[in-house]
């Protein structure tokens, strides 16, 4: 069984920056790509980052030069680095496992992924 554990949302000022941090325990199988997703209030989710194992990634348009995904495997653990934030960033941020990353491209298309309780980002103009 997986778990994720997000950390580190909040509130900051447009421009700003936050570090999220989500630890995962348990094993994903055959999910292994963790990431990033966002659902900003009364729209679908969205994927924001996703990096494999061997540290390759994918970034939404929206968050490339902003954004930065990064992981720990030993320690099981996924960062994310949002920096020069915007008030359209504003949204729940969930930590996630799928199985590539066209999981985070395509979703909801790319199968079955586990997702964290998600940690609030909200950034004010």
């Amino acid at each position: 069984q997986v778990r994720l554990t997000e950390f580190g949302g909040g509130s900051v000022q447009a421009g700003g920056s936050l570090t999220l941090s989500c630890q995962m325990s348990g094993h994903g199988g055959r999910a292994n790509v963790m990431g990033w997703f966002l659902q900003a209030p009364g729209k679908g989710r969205q994927g924001v980052a996703g990096i494999e194992p061997n540290g390759r990634t994918w970034y939404h348009d929206s968050v490339l030069g902003r954004f930065t995904v990064t992981r720990d495997n030993e320690k099981k653990m996924v960062y994310l680095q949002m920096d020069n934030l915007k008030p359209e960033d504003t949204a729940m941020y969930h930590c996630t496992v799928g199985p590539d990353l066209s999981y985070y491209s395509t979703y909801p298309r790319g199968g079955f992924g586990y997702w964290g309780q998600g940690t609030q980002v909200t950034v004010t103009s």
